[in-house]
Parts: structure tokens; C-alpha cells; sequence
């Protein structure tokens, strides 16, 4: 089977199609996969350190503000979507998938609809509960949405909508809190707390974690994104920190940690949930339809977790809740994910008609 996947933009597309690339590798070691992904984006660095061959096209994202700025950016962006679509073209040509599979992000636009005028076929990998204009816009030429969430369902009329949860490791979870606390150089009592703002990093989680980390209370694993490298240079005196850019090692993080204070993007939902961790969730409030503070709500009912607005973040608080959290901690875990098993299965039929 010869597989092209696309998405890209943020680590909340980009990981989605890792794990569901990992998975085929498993199952079919014949298998070849091209990661197409933005120029610019973060996904390159990942798909090489998977091991995956990589190609990249010229795109960039509309703004949606009204300025001369904006007026500008949109101008570039159709300039990009011209070229990359004679990318995108060339890329169908050389590689001849049997299907190309899409997790998101204005990459996947520009790339599978040059698949569906090249007749290849596609599916779309949806990670929300509300999902994204691309995948509105495509899921019609789509041989099929595969669906994290049922309640995403309502959003698309007429096309094939699959539930398959969204695809997490599946060796996500296989190592002892005592193992994982080992691999990372964590021998002291203090309670572990993990927290990051996504791939591209969260201005306002930095400062207060920044703030927290002062107080020398916990042992800190925390990401900061590639957007604000200067953090780094803010903590070189505190103790009992693991700070990174990029948390490549996401399960062994989550498995040693207590609580975990994150954004409340749909894949970071479903490795908590595999995990039960106590969880502070801190919804982005720059994504499209809010979606990020519904999927914090719908968490929330089902695991131990809080779910704090950023305009509201402060340390002392932040603190407090962390000390509730751990005094009242329960791993309430999810069974074990077979998504990529099921977003297999779906690949393999429409491969094979």
C-alpha cells in the first residue's frame, strides 16, 4: 500500500498522522508513506525524527481580520495556493498513492483537493467535537470523515462519517509511572507537574507557569513552544525543572506526572484519557468556533479535571488547584485506544475496491 499523509500546522494535526503512520508500518512492513507537509511548519522535524520521507509545498493560512495587514497576508496565501498547487500535482505524479489520508490544517486543502481532481482517493481524519472549515469544505469529496467524536457527526450532510476515536500511540501508556520517573531523572518526593501550550507554545501559560516554577514546590516538566525560545533564559536558577522547547516524549511525560496543565486540543484529550490524569485544561481562545472550551467541558464531565479561561490565569490559583487536584487525585482511565486499528481497517477497504 503506497500512502500519502497530510496535515500539519500544529502539533494537534501534525501528531495524529505520526501515530496513524506508526501503526501501518506495524502492520504492513511493505507499506510505503510520504508525510506532505507546509515548507514552513513544524511538521517536517517531526515526520524525520519518525523516520518518515517527507515533502514539503508552499502554503500559508487566510486571515480572516480586516487591515491592509491582513489584505496583504491573504494576497501571499492565494500567490501560495497557485504554486502549491503545482506541487501538490507533481507529488501525485511521482509517488502514485493508493490514498491520501488528511489530519487537518490548510495544508491538507491545498493538497487533497489536487487529489480529488487526480481522481485519488481520500480520507479525512477529524479530531474535534466541531471541526474545521477544510474538512467541512472536502468532506464531500472524501471517501470517508473518520471521526474522534460522534458529536461531530451533525456538522457534515451527505458525507460517509466513521467514529474511529482519534488514532494516540499504541504503545502510549505501556511503561510504570515509577519507569517513566526513572528515564527522566526524577528521584525526589515532590509531586510532578507537566505542562505545555501546544507545538508552536502559549504566551500566557509561559508567564504563569514561569511564576509557578518560582515557588519551588513540584518537580516541573514543561514545553514551551518554538515561538518563545527566550523562555529558557528565564529559569536557568530554579530547580527541579525540565523545560524543552518540544516534548518528544509526550508518554513517558504524562505517565510520570501528578497533574497536567495543558490546552485543550482534541488529541491532548484522548492521551489523558487513556491516561485519567488530573488535569488543569486551559482552552485556546484563538481557535475557530471556540471549540478547545466545549472540548474542555466534555472532558470535565467525565475525568477529574478543571477548566480555566486564560484571561483568568494566575499562579497563586493555579497553584491552589493543583494542591485540590493532588489531594483528590483518581486515574479514572479510558480502555486502551484501537482507533489506528480501526482507521486501518478503513484504509485497507478502500484500498482494496
Amino acid at each position: 500500500m503506497r500512502i500519502i499523509l497530510v496535515g500539519g500546522g500544529t502539533s494537534g494535526h501534525i501528531n495524529p498522522a505520526l501515530n496513524i503512520a506508526e501503526y501501518i508500518r506495524e502492520m504492513d512492513k511493505n507499506a510505503e508513506i510520504l508525510y506532505v507537509g507546509s515548507k514552513s511548519g513544524t511538521e517536517e522535524s517531526l515526520a524525520k525524527k519518525s523516520n518518515l520521507n517527507f515533502h514539503g509545498i508552499t502554503v500559508s493560512g487566510f486571515s480572516r481580520k480586516i487591515s491592509f495587514e491582513a489584505l496583504s497576508k491573504n494576497f501571499h496565501t492565494i500567490r501560495n495556493t497557485v504554486i502549491s498547487s503545482f506541487e501538490s500535482k507533481q507529488i501525485l505524479k511521482d509517488f502514485k498513492p493508493d490514498i491520501c489520508v488528511g489530519t487537518g490544517g490548510y495544508v491538507m486543502g491545498a493538497f487533497l483537493y489536487q487529489a480529488s481532481l487526480c481522481n485519488i482517493p481520500f480520507v479525512i481524519q477529524e479530531q474535534n467535537a466541531i471541526p474545521g472549515l477544510t474538512t467541512k469544505i472536502l468532506a464531500k469529496h472524501a471517501r470517508a470523515v473518520l471521526l474522534g467524536s460522534d458529536d461531530a457527526k451533525k456538522y457534515f450532510n451527505g458525507a460517509n462519517c466513521i467514529v474511529t476515536g482519534n488514532p494516540v500511540k499504541n504503545n502510549f501508556a505501556n511503561i510504570s509511572k515509577e519507569e517513566a520517573k526513572n528515564k527522566l531523572g526524577i528521584s525526589n518526593n515532590l509531586p510532578t507537574i507537566l505542562s505545555f501550550g501546544g507545538s508552536l507554545g502559549a504566551p500566557a501559560i509561559n508567564n504563569v507557569i514561569l511564576d509557578l516554577m518560582k515557588m519551588n514546590k513540584y518537580n516541573h516538566i514543561h514545553g514551551y513552544g518554538r515561538n518563545n525560545k527566550k523562555f529558557e533564559d528565564n529559569i536557568k536558577i530554579m530547580k527541579n525543572h525540565n523545560i524543552r522547547e518540544y516534548i518528544y516524549n509526550m508518554d513517558e511525560c504524562m505517565v510520570a506526572c501528578d497533574v497536567v496543565i495543558c490546552r485543550a486540543g482534541a488529541m491532548t484529550l484522548s492521551e489523558l484519557a487513556i491516561l485519567g490524569k488530573p488535569a488543569i485544561l486551559i482552552p485556546s481562545p484563538h481557535v475557530a468556533n471556540n471549540h478547545q472550551f466545549y472540548n474542555a467541558l466534555s472532558y470535565s464531565k467525565k475525568f477529574t479535571a478543571s477548566v480555566v479561561n486564560e484571561k483568568d490565569l494566575d499562579s497563586e490559583k493555579l497553584s491552589i488547584e493543583i494542591d485540590r487536584l493532588l489531594k483528590f487525585r483518581q486515574e479514572n482511565r479510558v480502555e486502551k485506544s484501537l482507533s489506528c486499528e480501526k482507521i486501518y481497517e478503513v484504509l485497507t477497504s478502500i484500498v482494496r475496491h
